[in-house]
């Protein structure tokens, strides 16, 4: 009998049956499980799979040793059975080549850091229940508890000569109720107390309904022991306190009265130990914010911009001279935002930023000025759609970081001499077994103006540039955001159903320059729409793809975009609106992050110009849409809460336009936060586009 392979039997009739089929064809037992389920044939080896998804792993917060020679890291991975992310310290020696993990266990650990001789790692971990301080002494592999606090800490750092720990931690904020019920008798069983709010952040996404606290910093000694708070007041501390010298440390924080309504601003801070004095470094209006002590102790790097209410503004790089109390801009023409400011051995400093949809590591000498690109391909840790992601940091000449590239999720990466080159190679069990998409990059003008729009195709696994594909337009949010060619499960499983891909950066994202942000200042959606169908019929003019299979989706921004979309146009013949904004007016409203929005995305409040609200919202348009649509919202998301998603639905409902809503109980703005919430998104955007689709009966489209 030959050994040829068979010839490969006819496909199924859809993509979202290839998609299930292949997938439950893993669930029976992974590649063994497929060969048995299907015929051997010629077929190339099969796409990413909804199952594969809790098989991926991906790297972390890389973090050099101070002598340069070691990286501890989180190696991360989806927690099949518990349904969520999780992440493991591993160590990686350069000088010995080993790869060993350090910490394992159902709950997973946070970012660690060395402590400045290297004997010593920290880091915050849940694994006992509730997040605590862990030190980790390095010659013996001891780890202990060190702390036992009553709220998480965050933003760990350790002293010059470390014996402390700073942290920040949130501290509750009296309150004085306006009234106090009669005494309930014993047994009695009354309905919950009433809750009375009077603050501006009261709730906020992923985190619910919040009691009334400040984030405040606090040293713990570097053995164990009781917490001293250092600062106090109403006012919140953010990021990461950072040490000038064992007596002082160096903040960021908005100290003004009403800090709350003025959302983006703060200054630098030198605070005392002894007293908690709190003297300003900065004075402008602005954030400036990310501070690092140079090696010398003289000078402070840090991030900020003058805040001019933009929606958007590029944060730049200044230099303090702590002797003089002077600033200097470095770079002042450099037209990318700049982030993560860190000193090398040698006085320069290393910073991040995006170009064109990438994320570049870079340094600069303050000197000069001169910048030197190190790496083009920090990224790679979203693990859903290709946003920018990833961290990076320095000892001696070393630069270790999250090396991501569109075919993969993120490794170690190191970068030294020079050179840039993996560590780790997390997937090699998996990834070399799946047909993944093919990313192509695309550079369209936009119909409108002429604008240059980059965007990516994503080729689904064995594609036949001879034959006709339905097009998937995902549409990123933000709307200050960017994609690029990252890694993305969900793009790949889109692919994977045989739908080409097409993701864009359109005016307004990121990445750009400052410019290009700020065509949609006050203008948001507008001809961001013209710059997606520009990029489509650029794709349709290949020649593979079926014109009367267009599908588009999108979140949060994007949710807006693809709302906007079918208010312009019925092209397309479903359309998937996840997490969007409907009404501008009633989000500002109602939306966590509503000092932000409303003075910093709009010229004047809704109550003062409605119209200019009612004139940018989907909803306006929504008298015109044919497309089925389907929403899918977050039943806890409190970023676009979901009555925006109600009104959309109810309204479509009065039109008879088809329309669905999927909700996601537990879930907020990130709804991929657990891995079968990713999945049931992807799968039901797959199922409403395979019910409209052309020549569906079921699709109500036949006569549009």
């Amino acid at each position: 009998m030959s050994n040829a392979p068979l010839p490969c039997p006819p496909a199924p009739s859809h993509p979202l049956v290839v998609l299930l089929a292949r997938s439950a064809a893993v669930l029976v037992g992974g590649v063994v499980g497929l060969a048995l389920a299907l015929p051997a044939c010629a077929e190339e080896r099969p796409p990413l799979m909804p199952p594969d998804v809790f098989d991926l792993e991906w790297a972390s917060q890389p973090e050099l040793s101070p002598d340069a020679r070691q990286v501890v890291y989180l190696r991360n991975h989806f927690d099949k059975q518990n349904d969520r992310r999780r992440g493991h310290l591993w160590l990686l020696d350069l000088e010995r080549n080993t790869h060993r993990p350090l910490t394992t266990g159902r709950s997973g650990d946070g970012a660690a850091i060395w402590s400045p001789n290297g004997d010593r790692i920290a880091w915050v971990s849940a694994r006992e229940g509730k997040s605590q301080i862990w030190v980790r002494w390095m010659d013996t592999g001891a780890t202990s508890e060190i702390s036992q606090l009553e709220r998480g800490p965050s933003g760990l750092s350790w002293s010059p000569d470390g014996r402390w720990l700073a942290f920040s931690m949130a501290v509750p904020a009296p309150t004085q109720p306006l009234a106090k019920l009669p005494p309930k008798p014993e047994g009695a069983n009354w309905a919950p107390a009433a809750k009375l709010i009077e603050d501006i952040g009261y709730r906020a996404d992923g985190r619910g309904y919040t009691e009334p606290a400040y984030t405040h910093v606090f040293v713990l000694p570097a053995e164990g022991g009781t917490p001293r708070q250092v600062t106090q007041g109403k006012v919140n501390h953010r990021g990461t306190p950072r040490w000038l010298d064992g007596n002082t440390l160096l903040v960021s924080a908005n100290y003004a009265e009403n800090a709350a309504l003025d959302p983006m601003e703060s200054e630098l801070y030198r605070v005392d130990l002894a007293t908690g004095t709190a003297t300003a470094l900065t004075a402008r209006k602005g954030p400036d914010m990310q501070p690092a002590l140079s090696p010398d102790g003289k000078r402070v790097a840090y991030i900020g911009f003058d805040d001019q209410r933009r929606g958007y503004t590029q944060t730049g790089l200044y230099v303090l001279e702590l002797g003089s109390g002077e600033s200097r801009r470095l770079a002042a023409d450099f037209d990318h935002a700049i982030d993560s400011p860190s000193w090398d051995g040698r006085g320069r400093i290393v910073f991040s930023y995006d170009r064109h949809g990438e994320t570049h590591v870079a340094r600069i000498d303050p000197r000069s000025e001169r910048i030197e690109v190190l790496a083009r391909d920090l990224g790679g840790t979203a693990m859903g759609r290709p946003y920018p992601g990833g961290s990076f940091s320095v000892a001696g000449e070393r630069v270790a970081y999250t090396l991501g590239t569109a075919l993969a999720p993120a490794e170690v990466g190191l970068v030294e001499r020079g050179r840039a080159r993996a560590l780790t190679d997390l997937n090699s069990d998996l990834l070399p077994q799946r047909e993944l998409a093919r990313i192509e990059e695309i550079w369209t003008q936009s119909s409108h103006d002429g604008l240059d729009i980059q965007s990516w195709i994503a080729l689904p696994p064995g594609f036949d540039p001879t034959k006709k594909y339905p097009l998937l337009l995902e549409i990123h949010g933000g709307p200050y955001a960017n994609y690029g060619p990252r890694f993305a499960p969900e793009i790949q499983l889109y692919a994977s159903a045989g739908y080409v891909v097409l993701y864009s950066n359109p005016r307004g994202s990121t990445s750009y320059g400052q410019a290009f942000a700020d065509h949609i200042h006050h203008n948001y959606p507008s001809q961001d729409y013209d710059d997606l169908i520009s990029a489509v019929d650029a794709v349709i003019a290949r020649g593979y793809v079926d014109p009367d299979q267009l599908y588009v989706t999108g979140g949060s921004g994007g949710g807006v975009l693809t709302a906007w979309i079918i208010g312009k146009t019925d092209r397309f013949r479903a359309a998937v609106v996840a997490k969007p904004v409907i009404n501008w007016a009633s989000f500002v409203l109602t939306a966590d992050f509503y000092p932000l929005f409303s003075q910093y995305w709009f010229p004047s409040m809704p109550w003062e110009d409605p119209m200019h609200y009612w004139n940018r919202s989907p909803l306006s348009l929504v008298g015109k849409v044919k497309t089925p649509t389907m929403l899918v919202t977050g039943e806890d998301d409190y970023r676009t809460p979901i009555s925006e998603t109600e009104q959309y639905y109810q309204a479509l409902k009065l039109r008879g336009v088809p329309a669905a809503m999927l909700r996601i109980p537990g879930a907020g703005h990130g709804i991929n936060a657990r891995p079968s919430q990713m999945l049931a998104q992807v799968l039901n955007t797959l199922g409403w586009f395979e019910r409209h689709k052309a020549g569906n009966r079921e699709s109500g489209m036949e006569n549009r």
